[in-house]
């Protein structure tokens, strides 16, 4: 396989120094050829979505399919823009001559995606490097098989293999992936995963982007609106069975209105979900035995104030309220990427932010508050990657906003044109005249020159 895989990556470096990738004719065809596909077969990625992840097709379409369709959009809408030379001013010592900078693709890109989001966190990434001009291999992931050999056949129809490539298998295959030589590894999964392929990318000094996750907490004060915050966070939190890297992995709560906030979640569970989630079909599973188990275990610590139910025949675990939990409570030492919401309540709020700030910064942050002040001061002194004032997740589904981790939570980032950025390299040019050459830099130095410099310079 190795050996295959080295064939493929040269020939996908050879395609892209010819410069065959580089016109903008040739990226949008290539967009809307990957558009036409995607809405050509929806129908089986849904089929492949519901079958590794339960999904139903509006949660497949809301978000996957959908916010691809959107993410082209975007890149056809603004190609020309962003491809395009972005003039800079020029200073006084570089008369006369113009200075711009001009993108360029980085060459051939590894794109390794994870499973819980599977056709949206694989494609939507292709979509920026092929909008950048780059060649690219995907790599996603084996506990999707599904709707990564939909992607597989999706990619295989659209384009030839030198341009873009789709590698299924699991571990082996990802490391002999990370043995070829890239212009950059685009990742996203886990912390664990995120270091070996940093690892990995630094023996070659290959740039990488890193789209990991953490525990994102979701703090409530005593100013929220606690019906809007437990119906959002409902949402977001049980949205693809707590599978979500943004997904609030908890919640600190004001101990004021926690009673309150524990009721309304019970009341938006059952309304959004169902009084028997577990026999709701547009509900979904989790993706697995081994996580399964792993959650199941995660309950056992602390008090379940709502749910609890599990169903291994079919991988299901019901929306899951957890009280009494305490800051070394297993279920508080890793992400918890289930259906699971453990509540800790605070008296005081920069007690709460000062626990926070002592711990790994997370992808996402989420605020409940009608104070604007606190508002202000949470938003200008936490750290973390992006989030909600007043909702859940939705700060990620658009293409007008950066999307992207910090510290432990990942590295680089993408969405419209942070990703095409991403997948880019801008030249800073210099565009001098030739007409006219001021001698003032030149040997032999003189004081008159020493002063015009100064002048220039300042």
């Amino acid at each position: 396989m190795s050996n295959e895989l080295t064939a493929l990556v040269s020939s996908q470096r050879s395609l892209f120094r010819t410069g065959a990738t580089l016109p903008l004719e040739t990226r949008g065809a290539a967009l809307r050829a990957l558009y036409e596909g995607i809405l050509l077969h929806e129908s089986e990625i849904n089929d492949a979505l519901e079958a590794d992840l339960g999904k139903s097709a509006s949660e497949s379409y809301m978000c996957e399919v959908g916010l691809v369709l959107g993410e082209i959009s975007y890149m056809l809408k603004n190609l020309k823009r962003l491809a395009g030379r972005h003039r800079v001013r020029t200073p006084l010592t570089h008369y006369v001559s113009k200075c711009f900078e001009q993108p360029s693709p980085l060459g051939t890109v590894l794109i390794i995606s994870p499973w819980n989001y599977p056709f949206l966190l694989t494609i939507e990434p292709l979509v920026d490097a092929l909008a950048a001009g780059n060649t690219a291999v995907i790599k996603p992931s084996a506990y999707s098989p599904k709707t990564s050999e939909v992607m597989r056949d999706l990619v295989e129809e659209i384009f030839p293999a030198d341009y873009v490539a789709c590698v299924l298998g699991g571990r082996q295959e990802n490391q002999d992936l990370l043995d070829q030589e890239f212009d950059l590894i685009f990742f996203t999964g886990s912390e664990a995963v995120g270091k070996v392929v940093l690892e990995k990318a630094a023996k070659r000094l290959t740039p990488v982007v890193l789209e990991l996750g953490g525990k994102s907490p979701c703090v409530v004060d005593e100013t929220a609106n606690v019906k809007v915050a437990a119906r959002r966070i409902a949402w977001g939190k049980f949205l693809n069975c707590g599978q979500t890297c943004v997904a609030p992995d908890y919640v600190l709560c004001d101990e004021r209105v926690a009673g309150d906030l524990v009721r309304e979640l019970e009341t938006e569970i059952a309304r959004q979900f169902g009084v028997a989630p577990i026999g709701n079909g547009d509900y979904g599973k989790i993706v697995n035995g081994k996580h399964f188990e792993r959650l199941r275990a995660l309950m056992q610590t602390g008090e379940i104030a709502y749910g609890g139910s599990c169903e291994e025949r079919t991988l299901t675990i019901e929306p899951s309220v957890m009280v009494n939990v305490g800051w070394d409570d297993p279920i508080m030492q890793e992400e918890i990427f289930g259906p699971i919401l453990p509540i800790i309540t605070y008296s005081s709020l920069d007690d709460a932010l000062e626990q926070l700030a002592d711990r790994p910064k997370p992808l996402a942050f989420y605020l409940f508050s009608s104070d604007r002040a606190t508002i202000d001061y949470v938003l200008s002194t936490a750290q973390f990657g992006g989030g909600c004032v007043n909702d859940t997740i939705i700060h990620l589904a658009t293409s007008n906003m950066r999307f992207g981790g910090v510290g432990a939570s990942g590295m680089g980032g993408y969405h419209g044109k942070a990703g095409f950025e991403t997948f880019s390299h801008y030249k800073s040019i210099v565009d001098k005249a030739i007409w006219i050459d001021v001698p003032m830099r030149y040997q032999p130095f003189k004081r008159i020159n020493d002063l015009m410099i100064r002048l220039c310079l300042h």
